[in-house]
């Protein structure tokens, strides 16, 4: 429009009207607001439209809907598109055409949470690509904002390489697909790994059709686990298990290799169908059993460090990657076999000698209780027959006590030889495991490595003095101490038994012995060398029955050879008549 139209006067105009305040000219003030209203959208509260942004600073977006005023939306409620600029078109929700200030209130929030859940379905069905807002860490995840709804990004959706720091992904937009909806629950799942995943499955395939059995190639440490490690080959993933790090024992693989390390590695094999990859660091090594000393041989010291612990020996590594077994029957020449643990641990430094080297095999067995002398080769002069000595309890059997006089020298106490006088059913009635007892050497077995040892050869044999003492028929002093079916046992003076049949124990009375009862015994036999002594209760009054009818006899038979031989003329008196009836019925009662 030039200077001159627009400074030239409107011919029309109405001065007068002006002058009144009256500007509306020709048509009338209500004719004015119709038409205002007319050129305004139509609108209605809680209606969702769609507006223009017209203008947005860091706290506040102003949103033109085509109203009588314009709508302020705060700037977070785009956060999920960062991407926004004036001249975009969005929708809104309108909370209210006019506020107390006369201000049109509207949210984007709502605007879009009234369609959120339509649209949700939508790109689940569609297979999608949306945008969402990472709002912060849950567990196990991410929750993200998607078109207003809280959606959850499990961890390992995020990508196709595990995640060390979530969050370092607060804050972000990302590109999401929408994997699962529960609709019962109004629950949204949504993954950025799967955006990714169809693109690396192609680079997967490229790359697992050019693998070879034996190809060295390079890769990165992407994940350590107890069981092995996981390498970036460039887009696909392979294993190296941790028997497969290193020709030593291996606690754990981060012993061998850290995070990000770039290392080269050798395909041992792969499966084209499951994509899995097999690989090796160890076989780009030497075998160290290749690299062995040549000049080592049977009977060589070796030292080396415990590695491995079993019941039945420990494994030692004496160089890198080869090990040999000290079995526990070649760590001490005791013969009481214990377990390994009673003599070594994992960490221990040992020295030990080599019994066998197969190199093919790629085996060794070690010893070490040959770094000591044996001690039997030289029993007799360390244990002569005859010598005294003391030994520990070890273990018992029904027939005697085994126990050790040193480390490798065992002996057996056999039961008869633990003592003189008692009559002993198990060792366990005269000592303990563990317990000390004095010995003496009484036979020498080197080919199976056994002494014959005695407890009771240590003091004098009392039954020497006994036999003096129970002589068969001396009367003793005696009680029932026990009762079995073939008899009792009697103890006797000086700590020594004997033993009664039952018709032993009968008393004069008719009446049995019983246990405990304390009665005079008879001695009726007398074995020293059996260490037996046979008693009998009723041999005492049944002997003096014998004895006493006995004498009876030899008196009657006395006289009547006196009286046979004493002259005629001499005449029996009235008192030897008398005597000798009284005798002659004793003897009847007899």
């Amino acid at each position: 429009m030039s200077e001159e139209l627009k400074n030239s006067p409107i011919e029309d105009f109405d001065w007068d009207a002006f002058e009144k305040g009256e500007t509306q000219g020709e048509k009338s003030h209500e004719e004015l607001v119709h038409t205002y209203d007319e050129s305004l959208n139509t609108i209605k509260d809680k209606d969702v439209t769609e507006g223009t942004v017209i203008a947005l600073n860091k706290r506040e977006v102003v949103v033109n809907i085509g109203y009588k005023s314009d709508g302020i939306i705060p700037l977070n409620e785009f956060r999920y598109n960062p991407d926004l600029k004036v001249g975009d078109k969005v929708e809104v929700f309108i909370e209210n055409q006019e506020d107390k200030k006369g201000q049109l209130v509207l949210s984007h929030k709502k605007a879009r949470a009234a369609k959120s859940w339509e649209r949700v379905n939508e790109a689940l069905e569609n297979d999608e690509v949306i945008k969402g807002y990472i709002k912060c860490r849950t567990k196990g995840g991410m929750i993200v904002d998607v078109f207003g709804i809280e959606a959850f990004l499990p961890g390992s959706q995020i990508d196709v390489k595990p995640i060390r720091d979530y969050d370092v992904f607060v804050g972000k937009t990302m590109e999401f697909k929408v994997v699962k909806i529960n609709q019962e629950f109004k629950n949204v799942v949504v993954s950025h790994k799967a955006l990714i995943e169809a693109e690396l499955e192609q680079q997967k395939k490229d790359i697992i059709a050019k693998l070879e059995k034996g190809q060295v190639l390079e890769g990165t440490v992407k994940n350590i686990t107890s069981y092995g490690v996981f390498i970036d080959l460039g887009g696909v993933d392979g294993l190296i298990h941790i028997t497969d790090l290193s020709w030593g024992r291996v606690s754990h693989p981060e012993e061998v290799v850290s995070l990000d390390q770039k290392l080269n590695v050798v395909i041992l094999d792969f499966d084209d169908e499951k994509k899995r990859i097999a690989l090796g660091l160890k076989q780009l090594q030497p075998h160290p059993w290749d690299a062995l000393d040549p000049n080592l041989k049977v009977g060589d010291k070796v030292k080396g460090k415990v590695v491995v612990m079993a019941d039945y020996g420990a494994f030692v590594e004496i160089a890198p990657g080869v090990e040999g077994l000290i079995h526990v029957s070649e760590m001490s020449w005791s013969q009481h076999l214990r377990s390994a643990q009673d003599f070594l641990k994992v960490g221990d430094e040992v020295e030990a000698v080599i019994l066998t080297l197969d190199r093919a095999e790629r085996k060794m067995s070690l010893g070490i209780k040959q770094l000591k002398p044996d001690p039997w080769e030289n029993i007799e002069t360390n244990y002569p027959v005859g010598s005294k000595h003391t030994a520990k309890v070890r273990n018992f059997t029904n027939f005697g006590v085994f126990v050790e006089l040193e480390e490798g020298v065992d002996g057996l106490i056999h039961i008869s030889d633990l003592s003189w006088t008692k009559k002993i059913k198990h060792p366990s009635e005269f000592t303990q495991i563990g317990a000390d007892i004095d010995v003496q050497v009484l036979e020498i077995d080197k080919e199976n490595r056994r002494l014959s040892l005695g407890h009771k050869q240590l003091e004098e044999n009392p039954w020497d003095v006994f036999e003096t003492i129970f002589t068969v028929g001396s009367i003793h002093e005696g009680t029932i101490v026990e009762m079995l079916d073939k008899g009792a046992v009697v103890a006797l003076p000086y700590g020594v038994e004997g033993f009664a049949t039952p018709k032993h124990l009968v008393k004069q009375d008719g009446t049995q012995a019983k246990q405990d009862e304390k009665l005079d015994f008879k001695v009726i036999e007398f074995n020293k060398d059996a260490k037996r002594i046979i008693l009998s209760h009723s041999r005492i009054f049944e002997d003096e029955a014998k004895a006493e009818a006995k004498k009876a006899k030899k008196a009657a038979k006395a006289i009547e050879e006196t009286a046979s031989s004493t002259p005629a003329i001499e005449k029996t008196t009235l008192g030897d008549i008398q005597e000798l009836a009284a005798l002659k019925e004793k003897l009847s009662k007899k």
